[in-house]
C-alpha cells in the first residue's frame, strides 16, 4: 500500500468504498498470477466448464474452507447462488413461508426497508423491533422486540452499511427460524451459525467480487418453497445440484476461495475479529475526540464495518473529499439518503489505512477546525 504522503497515481489507494469493496493485495496478486493458466490447465478459471474437474476442484475446497472459518454444522448446507442479497429478499419468504402467512422483521436501516418491502409481496409483514423514531442510529434492544409466535421467521440485517449500526448480539427467537442478511459483516467477526435458520450475504464486501453470493441454510428448511415458484428460487433445487443447477458465477468463487485461503492464513476469524475492534478503535476514540468530526450512531451498536461521520461545517464537505483523493484516500463519501462520510473498513482493509485516514483527518481539523 501507499504512504499517504508519497501518494502517486500509479500506487494503489485505500479504498473505502462500501462494496464493491478492497480486496487483499495477496488475493489479487494470486488471480493476476493464475488468470491466463490456473495451475497448469492452460486455461483461466473464466473459460471452464463448470462441471469439469477443475472447477469442481475450486468450488468443493471454498465450500469446506469457509466451513472451517464459520465452523458450520454438518447439518447446514452452503450454496453459491447469483443476484445479490436483494434476490434473498424474495428468495427467503418463497422458501419459508410454509404456508404460514406471517413473518417478522426487525426495521433498523434503509437495507432491512427493502427486505420488508420484499417480503411485503408475499406475506403479511409484523415490524417487531424499530429504530425510526432516531433516524435509525441505534439497534432497538431484545426487550424491544415484539415476535410472533406463528411468524414463518424472524428478519434482521446485524449490519446496516448506510447507517453504520451493528448488532453486537443475536437474537433469541425460540423455535422460529432466524434468518440473517449478512452481507456487510459477515467473516468479520465469530458467531455461531447454529443459532440461525438460514444467512446469506452479497459477497462484495468481505468475501469477494460482486456476482456471488453466499446462502448459509439450516437442512430441515429445504423442501419448503411455493408450489409452481421458478426452480431457480427454490433452495432445494441449488442445494440437491450442489450450487451447479445452473452456471455458477465461477470467477466470483474462485476469487472467493482465494480469499477465505487468505483468512485461514492471517489467523481465521478470530484474528480477523480483534483486528476489526483495532481498526475501528482507531477511528471511533478519533471521533469522540474531535470537535469538528462527528459520528451519529449510539456507543454500543456503532459498526465495526461502516463508519458515518459528518463535519461542523457541511460546506467543506468537497474540500474534504478532494484533499483525502489526492492522499490516495478514496470513495469517503456518504450514501445519498444519509449524506455527510462513510469509510468503510472490511476485513481487507489494513490498520495502515485507517491510521492514514484520521492522520489525514486531524491535519484536516487543525487547518479547517
Amino acid at each position: 500500500m501507499n504512504d499517504v504522503k508519497g501518494f502517486t497515481a500509479t500506487a494503489r489507494v485505500y479504498n473505502f468504498s462500501p462494496g464493491p469493496a478492497i480486496l487483499p493485495q495477496e488475493v489479487l496478486e494470486r488471480a493476476r498470477e493464475e488468470l491466463l493458466n490456473w495451475r497448469g490447465s492452460g486455461m483461466s478459471v473464466m473459460e471452464m466448464s463448470h462441471r469439469g474437474k477443475e472447477f469442481t476442484s475450486i468450488i468443493q475446497r471454498a465450500e469446506a474452507d469457509v466451513r472451517e472459518l464459520m465452523r458450520i454444522p454438518a447439518h447446514y448446507k452452503v450454496l453459491f447462488l447469483q443476484g445479490g442479497a436483494s434476490l434473498q429478499f424474495a428468495m427467503a419468504p418463497l422458501n419459508l413461508l410454509c404456508g404460514k402467512k406471517s413473518a417478522d422483521y426487525i426495521y433498523s436501516g434503509e437495507w432491512s426497508k427493502k427486505a420488508i418491502a420484499e417480503a411485503k409481496t408475499f406475506c403479511a409483514v409484523n415490524i417487531a423491533a424499530s429504530s425510526e423514531d432516531a433516524g435509525f442510529t441505534y439497534a432497538p434492544a431484545q426487550d424491544q422486540w415484539r415476535l410472533d409466535a406463528n411468524a414463518a421467521y424472524v428478519h434482521y440485517t446485524p449490519n446496516e452499511t448506510i447507517g453504520g449500526v451493528e448488532f453486537h448480539w443475536v437474537p433469541e427467537t425460540g423455535d422460529v427460524p432466524l434468518v440473517a442478511d449478512m452481507s456487510s459483516n459477515i467473516l468479520s467477526r465469530e458467531i455461531d451459525v447454529s443459532r440461525f435458520g438460514l444467512i446469506y450475504a452479497g459477497a462484495q464486501k468481505n468475501i469477494g467480487p460482486a456476482g456471488l453470493t453466499i446462502v448459509i441454510i439450516r437442512e430441515d428448511l429445504l423442501g419448503r418453497a411455493l408450489p409452481g415458484m421458478p426452480s431457480m428460487l427454490d433452495y432445494k433445487v441449488h442445494a440437491d445440484n450442489d450450487s451447479m443447477y445452473n452456471t455458477p458465477p465461477a470467477y466470483a468463487i474462485y476469487v472467493a476461495g482465494l480469499n477465505f485461503q487468505w483468512l485461514k492464513k492471517n489467523g481465521g476469524i478470530a484474528a480477523m475479529e480483534a483486528r476489526n475492534i483495532e481498526k475501528s478503535r482507531l477511528l471511533y476514540d478519533f471521533l469522540d475526540n474531535s470537535r469538528f468530526f462527528r459520528n451519529p450512531v449510539r456507543k454500543n451498536d456503532r459498526s465495526r464495518m461502516n463508519i458515518p461521520f459528518t463535519l461542523k461545517n457541511a460546506a467543506l464537505e468537497e474540500q474534504f473529499l478532494n484533499q483525502a483523493k489526492a492522499r490516495g484516500l478514496v470513495h469517503l463519501k456518504g450514501h445519498r439518503l444519509a449524506g455527510g462520510m462513510r469509510a468503510s473498513i472490511y476485513n481487507a482493509m489494513p490498520v495502515e489505512g485507517v491510521r492514514a485516514l484520521v492522520e489525514f483527518m486531524r491535519n484536516f481539523e487543525i487547518q479547517y477546525g
